[in-house]
């Protein structure tokens, strides 16, 4: 655990030097903030909690946008650069990697979602608002985030360079979230399986409206393992060729 430790601060440290860490944090404020103003806040009178409501909605797609972002360069910039190799020569284990990877990624992340809460406590000082609300719907983001991070992380896994990462990232996140359009087409037992499936949709709604069921938490953190877990599998497989 220590030595995933070690990699998860190397990994931040890389992402909060680098001109590409500070360009997805100052896209993703700038993105928020003016979907903040331009539809949550809008020209018409709401009630806080769907203002806030609508800002999770809005900050729950830049958040998986952004893990794909974040996660492309995890081990697919490794492998171009090189350094794979060093890291496979290391007594350091494959799931030690994909883990310490997996870890500094999602601080970053936690930090550049953590950057927005000033929009929702706005509306706080201004309105009626829980600060339950506000907690549920950013554990929510922090979920979603982490789950869309190991799905990033399998995918710079599978790729040889970074555009390739964010693809097959990009094809993985569709897949799951289209899951939500399945479940409404077809009839039981298959929707209630796709809409088990699906990313977003039934298992974001409850942060978004302030609702925390274990039954999400546990969806997204099974959601995390099962693609940190086959990313494992695709570095032991690439160690032994």
């Amino acid at each position: 655990m220590m030595r995933a430790l070690l990699i998860a601060r190397r990994e931040l440290g890389a992402s909060l030097r680098t001109f590409q860490g500070y360009l997805i944090i100052a896209l993703v404020l700038a993105v928020d903030g003016l979907l903040f103003n331009a539809y949550a806040l809008g020209g018409v009178s709401k009630r806080s909690s769907e203002v806030v409501s609508l800002f999770f909605l809005f900050s729950s797609g830049t958040t998986m946008v952004a893990s794909v972002f974040i996660s492309m360069r995890l081990l697919a910039e490794e492998r171009q650069t090189g350094t794979l190799s060093l890291l496979y020569s290391s007594p350091v284990k494959d799931h030690e990697i994909v883990l310490g990877k997996f870890l500094g990624a999602f601080a970053f992340l936690a930090l550049l979602t953590l950057a927005t809460v000033f929009m929702p406590l706005l509306v706080r000082v201004h309105g009626r608002l829980s600060l339950g609300h506000i907690a549920a719907g950013y554990l929510g983001l922090l979920l979603l985030g982490g789950a869309s991070l190991a799905i990033g992380t399998l995918g710079s896994a599978l790729a040889r360079n970074q555009v390739l990462a964010a693809v097959f990232s990009g094809c993985m996140l569709v897949a799951l979230l289209t899951c939500w359009w399945l479940a409404r087409i077809t009839e039981q037992p298959l929707s209630d399986v796709f809409g088990a499936l699906a990313l977003w949709n039934q298992h974001f709604q409850p942060f978004q409206v302030g609702v925390v069921h274990v039954r999400d938490v546990v969806y997204y953190l099974l959601v995390t393992y099962v693609f940190l877990f086959a990313a494992t599998r695709v570095l032991e497989a690439r160690r032994w060729r």
